[in-house]
């Protein structure tokens, strides 16, 4: 049985303000990003949906510090992003996992800088905690990256963003290379370790382009238009049905609203298209 050092949680109460954020990455190209404006509240779930290339995951950059805004800001918790910070987890798309590292090494290297007083067999046994809270066998500690599933490696990464325990995660289409089994596991994975956190609960924020993902999963769903992007449509589940696996295609109110979002989205590509 593994057990882990209990560590005293800073509770951190970190609301997300975004205020007429616009992003270029440089005048040649244009805006990517127009005018987004989001209030998020402490716990959230919100996924950011919209078509390919239509700018998500360069907003996700920003929440991230990758990126610094042409014009407008993002506050946490009343002050504006600095760069990169251990209040902000990060899960890629492309695991993000070091191929020399072992599955060990990737998650302890993140656990050391987020609790420099932890000595080796601490960090070792916070992250084979982690290992076994996403699921992923002891056997793959000293397994590397190379070595691992698409699953696997996405598990790793997963284990590692909650190991640092940070108050924001920004997850980036995590699993959209991932077979539609895999898939499922992880997003319902996800979903068991952001409830069971309760009142500490992470804010996250999830990138996707499909709609079943984002149904599943946000409390709230923030639909981005073709760039420069801009929040064309949201909707919040607070005192609404919650779609889950069973009620998702049986639900009037969540068909209603998945063949909405569909006919959005399409419709936003095809004005794209026609003045292309």
């Amino acid at each position: 049985m593994i057990k882990i050092k209990k560590i005293e949680r800073i509770i951190w109460m970190l609301d997300v303000s975004i205020k007429n954020l616009g992003f270029s990455y440089n005048d040649k190209q244009g805006m990517v990003l127009g005018d987004i404006n989001m209030e998020v509240k402490k716990g959230d779930f919100v996924c950011l949906l919209g078509q390919s290339g239509c700018g998500k995951s360069t907003l996700l950059r920003l929440l991230a510090g990758l990126e610094k805004p042409t014009r407008g800001q993002i506050l946490i918790d009343g002050s504006p992003i600095q760069g990169p910070s251990l209040q902000r987890g990060v899960v890629f798309q492309d695991y993000g996992l070091f191929p020399w590292m072992t599955t060990g090494e990737n998650i302890t290297i993140a656990i050391k800088h987020r609790f420099p007083e932890m000595n080796k067999a601490e960090q070792k046994e916070r992250a084979l905690y982690w290992m076994k809270n996403v699921d992923m066998d002891e056997s793959l500690y000293n397994k590397l990256p190379g070595e691992l599933s698409g699953g696997q490696k996405q598990r790793c990464g997963i284990a590692r963003a909650f190991a640092i325990d940070p108050p924001i995660l920004l997850m980036d289409e995590p699993f959209g290379s991932l077979d539609a089994v895999t898939k499922a596991k992880l997003q319902d994975l996800i979903l068991r370790l952001w409830q069971q956190e309760k009142e500490n609960r992470k804010t996250i924020f999830f990138v996707t382009h499909e709609v079943d993902e984002a149904l599943l999963l946000a409390t709230h769903i923030s639909v981005l238009s073709q760039s420069p992007a801009n929040i064309m449509y949201s909707h919040s589940f607070e005192g609404k049905i919650k779609p889950t696996r069973s009620n998702l295609h049986r639900e009037p109110e969540i068909i209603d609203l998945r063949n909405y979002l569909i006919k959005l989205i399409h419709e936003d590509a095809e004005i794209r298209a026609t003045k292309e």
